[in-house]
């Protein structure tokens, strides 16, 4: 008997997600909680586990459709469903009645209450899909008989088609370049393929399609434009930026401060050996400078809530931490980093942006913040005008740190400076709360000893 399973709510009542890739094929053999196929949402790639133990009957997507909340997804034999349904007792006809009135609902599944299996090693194994071929334009005639010089390879064909294991960076890279990704040799680790790998054959299918001079046509109008989906994470970037744009009033207020205080200790932090291990650098310094701030300007850690004609002022500091990806900008929190020692912010901050850089940020982590931190320094900016993430009062942007001629105990001296900018609610913050707020950030990053006198 074939049984549906339809993509579930994943989170943040996100309407559609996008299929990545299928990692199981018409005819495979899956078990209970087996991830069956990656999906990104507006804000995270998500591995979807199967809910059911069977063999795959048919996949109602490919790799690159949108698809709803709701919608069949793939169909499943489920052994031992052949027998018949037994009848089902006799209901009282007031019940039947009752039921027979009530209005239809339709079933929204949600992944809530299983989640994909711990794995060991690697992906689930599944057997080759002899059916699999080469991209488009590619001769499979001359991929077998190409040297392997030429095609990294040193297994058969029929090996290579198996699914191969890649991020979605790498995925990604491997679709705007035209490679197929299961005729390309792994060099990472347990067979992970590496944008190198990517790229490297890509360069060599390349040389084998290059056209005779004679054959070269010249570029027309439409070769000279790009037309890139707005979707995933990119759209709901831009959505939430838009809205919050033209909902909040924003104010941007600026201040530059000697933080050479601040570098001196963060060098006598990594020289500690008891701190080995632990990178601690000024966004973890200016994170614990925001949490102490914010206990003592609660405005700027506060929600206009206008459904109910109220100001939320949070007890609590959820510290997003803006990260640029290849997949656009996220901005997962801390929670409770109010509560945190400095090593542990540090550890965190870390921990959020290897994981974002790996495209596995949970939609759950990117919600419920309640302040936010940017740092636009790493790109060597000075200074610029963040926009605030939706339902947060403030958002700091730390612009980078320049050795420069500086006033310092009435003499001019090299010292560290950084320019702060801050963006605020105006509805919830005036400008003497945003003011006296920034100055006391500026004040601990000028001398972090004074974070021992604020509470």
């Amino acid at each position: 008997m074939s049984t549906d399973f339809r993509l579930p709510d994943l989170g943040e009542g996100l309407p559609e997600a996008e299929l990545v890739q299928w990692l199981v094929a018409e005819g495979d053999t899956v078990t209970l909680n087996q991830t069956i196929a990656e999906v990104e949402t507006a804000k995270a790639v998500v591995e979807l586990p199967s809910p059911y133990a069977g063999v795959v009957s048919a996949l109602h997507a490919a790799a690159g459709d949108v698809v709803e909340v709701g919608s069949v997804l793939i169909s499943f034999d489920i052994a031992g469903q052949e027998t018949e349904v037994p009848e089902p007792e006799a209901k009282p006809a007031a019940v039947v009645a009752e039921e027979q009135n009530a209005p239809e609902e339709k079933a929204q599944p949600n992944l809530v209450g299983y989640g994909a299996a711990p794995r060991s090693s690697g992906r689930p194994q599944r057997r080759a899909r002899s059916g699999a071929r080469p991209p488009a334009g590619v001769d499979t005639a001359v991929l077998e008989a190409a040297p392997h010089d030429v095609i990294p390879t040193h297994e058969p064909i029929e090996a290579l088609r198996e699914r191969p294991r890649s991020t979605p960076p790498v995925r990604k890279l491997a679709k705007e370049l035209g490679v197929d990704l299961a005729l390309v040799e792994a060099s990472g680790a347990n067979g992970l393929i590496t944008r190198a790998d990517v790229e490297s054959f890509a360069a060599r299918i390349e040389v084998l399609e290059r056209p005779a001079p004679a054959q070269e046509r010249a570029i027309d109008a439409a070769d000279r434009t790009t037309r890139v989906p707005i979707r995933g994470v990119r759209k709901h970037t831009a959505d939430a930026m838009v809205r919050s744009a033209f909902t909040a009033p924003h104010v941007t207020t600026f201040h530059t401060v000697d933080v050479t205080a601040t570098s001196e200790l963060i060098a006598s932090l990594r020289a500690d050996r008891a701190l080995e291990g632990h990178r601690i650098g000024v966004m973890a310094v200016a994170a614990k400078a925001v949490c102490l701030a914010l206990m003592r300007h609660p405005s700027l850690n506060s929600r206009w809530d206008a459904d109910a004609a109220e100001i939320v002022q949070h007890h609590y500091v959820n510290l997003g931490i803006a990260a640029a990806t290849e997949r656009g900008l996220v901005v997962p929190n801390i929670r409770d980093a109010e509560a945190m020692t400095l090593v542990e912010l540090a550890d965190e901050i870390g921990r959020l942006a290897e994981v974002a850089r790996a495209g596995k940020t949970a939609p759950s982590q990117m919600s419920g913040g309640t302040f936010s931190i940017t740092n636009v320094g790493v790109f060597g900016v000075d200074a610029g005008t963040p926009i605030l993430n939706p339902g947060e009062a403030g958002i700091l942007a730390l612009g980078a740190v320049r050795r420069q001629p500086w006033e310092y105990r009435g003499e001019i001296a090299l010292r560290d400076v950084m320019t702060l900018s801050l963006s605020f609610d105006h509805r919830l913050v005036d400008g003497e709360q945003g003011a006296k707020f920034l100055r006391d950030v500026a004040d601990i990053l000028r001398e972090p000893g004074r974070a021992m006198l604020l509470r």
